[in-house]
Parts: structure tokens; sequence; C-alpha cells
């Protein structure tokens, strides 16, 4: 199983919001894209990874300069191996 430090959640409104979103964290911190689920209703959850700092500063910095609305966002540090394995099953999906 991967090992992951953090993962960041930011949930937005449509793909467009999420590649800003996405691009706005990869360059304020030293995070990487881990993947996106989307649902009904084009709302899109963007994941990222890195250490717990770096992904505090990236969450929390789209979430006081959005670009667009953010619904929610959330940072989970030392994720379980079932919040892993829920990430790469939303890997596998968008790999396909």
């Amino acid at each position: 199983m991967l090992s992951y430090s953090a993962f960041g959640l930011v949930n937005v409104e449509g793909a467009a919001n999420a590649v800003i979103v996405t691009d706005q964290m990869l360059k304020i911190a030293d995070v990487s894209y881990v993947t996106k689920d989307t649902k009904c209703g084009g709302n899109c959850l963007v994941f990222v990874s890195g250490s717990v700092a770096a992904v505090t500063a990236a969450v929390e910095h789209v979430r006081e300069n959005p670009l667009c609305k953010i619904k929610a966002s959330a940072v989970v540090s030392n994720p379980s191996e079932e919040m892993i394995s829920i990430v790469e099953q939303f890997k596998a999906r968008n790999a396909k």
C-alpha cells in the first residue's frame, strides 16, 4: 500500500474550477496532484498530497484566496489505510 503524509481535499463546482484550484495549490506549496473525483451536479473533489505543512498551506491558500466558490475543504494528516484505499480507487477509476 502506498504511503501519504497528508491529503488535501477541495470540493468545487465544475471541472474548470477544479483545474484552477489545482493549479493554485501546486504553485503555492510543495504538493502533488493525486486525483479528482466528480459527482452528479458538477461537483469535483480534488486531492493533493505532501507533507502536512505543505498540504495545509495549499488548502488554506485556496480557501483564503478563492478564484471560485470553494464548497468544502479538508486536510487529512496521516491518512488511514482505508482512506488511502479510497483515494487509490478514485485514481484507478480516472485512469480508465
